[in-house]
């Protein structure tokens, strides 16, 4: 096939190395936002090596492509007077419905006890002794125990037994390193 024929055809007949080319090119701009997502589109195409151009063009379709879900802000729970908290559940045998798995997959779990001020950041469906991770935040142990009564209550069917961990001190976050974590793993 000749230049001309690719292009006229467009991306779906691109050639293997160039499709390749692009899968590489995107990891390395995922790296870079992982490490920072607010880092200056400039910085990233310098640290890459690519133009300011493709660096943004690159972003916007791994966006539309829903590699890229969204961004986040990494909070220091003890300065925002929050606490950390990773419940494991062992799952039940009963099969959950579409009702329970919207409701899951919905995000609609965040707004089933507004008055806690709980924030959900993990939801996670695994494989090993247990079968399901939450993680969240909460203004203390007491909201954190009222949360998991009413969750249990909610979807007692579903869930066998439970596990309640508290973060003592975060190290790192989504790849994060906390700027605080030197000083904090010195008092353990």
């Amino acid at each position: 096939m000749k230049y001309y024929e690719i292009q006229i055809l467009g991306e779906k007949s691109m050639p293997k190395a160039s499709r390749e080319q692009i899968a590489d090119d995107e990891k390395k701009i995922i790296r870079e936002l992982q490490k920072n997502s607010k880092e200056n589109i400039d910085k990233i195409a310098k640290k890459c090596g690519f133009s300011r151009q493709k660096v943004w063009r690159l972003i916007k379709r791994l966006e539309n492509n829903k590699t890229i879900w969204g961004y986040r802000t990494i909070v220091d729970n003890e300065k925002a007077d929050l606490t950390h908290y990773t419940v494991l559940f062992k799952r039940s045998i009963a099969p959950i419905g579409r009702k329970v798995q919207n409701q899951i997959s919905e995000e609609k779990i965040d707004n089933y006890f507004p008055e806690l001020n709980v924030t959900i950041e993990d939801c996670l469906y695994v494989n090993g002794k247990y079968d399901w991770i939450l993680s969240f935040t909460a203004p203390g142990l007491k909201e954190m125990k009222i949360f998991c009564e009413k969750f249990m209550r909610k979807y007692s069917e579903y869930i066998k037994a439970y596990e309640v961990l508290e973060t003592i001190i975060t190290v790192r976050k989504q790849g994060i390193k906390n700027p605080s974590a030197k000083e904090q793993v010195c008092l353990l």
